[in-house]
């Protein structure tokens, strides 16, 4: 990454986690403008190597995350130790608290996924069954958050409760279907659904 690439990957994972540019200045000692400068002015110009391991344990994310080397080979992900709800709904208060994961960079190549943009989240309930069951962890790539027409399958924020689902277009609105013909579909207007990211990956365990 270049500095200004570092600065954005900055401000889009404070923005991700809604913890405040003071409260990560006190994290790493400094006065609580001091990151808002540097994510608004550029001032200074990029993270320490002290500063960026701080605020990386900080915030449960890989150093890569923020600029830093990859290590050993793989790619670190960050995983949210928190369930998307594929049942009847899940409020996600506990989602800042998080355990990496790590993926070959091939493969996230093959998927199309930037690493700064990625995260792993654990499925939760029976909604979205057979495509995703209780227990299966999927890779998110927030870089796609547009819903093509022909549809596809996201991770969103509605009602407060995180959840994964199939979204389609519809005029105005946004279709929300769960794969189980169980669980009734939902229209519901854009502004209502946050979209996180997309679906790009499945892993389940046959144990």
């Amino acid at each position: 990454m270049d500095f200004e690439e570092q600065r954005a990957a900055f401000s889009a994972l404070t923005a991700e986690t809604g913890v405040s540019l003071s409260e990560l200045s006190r994290v790493i000692g400094r006065n609580p403008a001091y990151l808002q400068q540097y994510v608004r002015r550029g001032s200074p110009r990029q993270l320490g190597e002290r500063e960026r391991g701080l605020l990386a344990r900080y915030l449960g994310v890989p150093e890569a995350r923020l600029g830093g080397p990859e290590r050993g080979g793989l790619i670190e992900i960050p995983r949210l130790d928190v369930g998307a709800s594929a049942g009847p709904g899940r409020v996600a208060e506990g989602e800042a608290a998080r355990r990496p994961g790590a993926m070959a960079p091939e493969q996230l190549r093959q998927l199309g996924v930037r690493a700064a943009a990625a995260s792993i989240i654990r499925v939760e309930g029976e909604s979205m069954e057979p495509l995703l069951c209780d227990g299966d962890e999927i890779l998110i790539d927030r870089d796609r958050r547009e819903v093509p027409r022909r549809g596809g399958i996201f991770v969103i924020r509605l009602d407060d409760t995180l959840m994964v689902k199939r979204l389609r277009p519809a005029v105005g609105a946004l279709e929300v279907i769960s794969d189980n013909p169980a669980y009734p579909p939902r229209t519901c207007s854009r502004e209502e659904v946050e979209v996180i990211g997309q679906v790009a990956w499945l892993g389940r365990s046959l144990v």
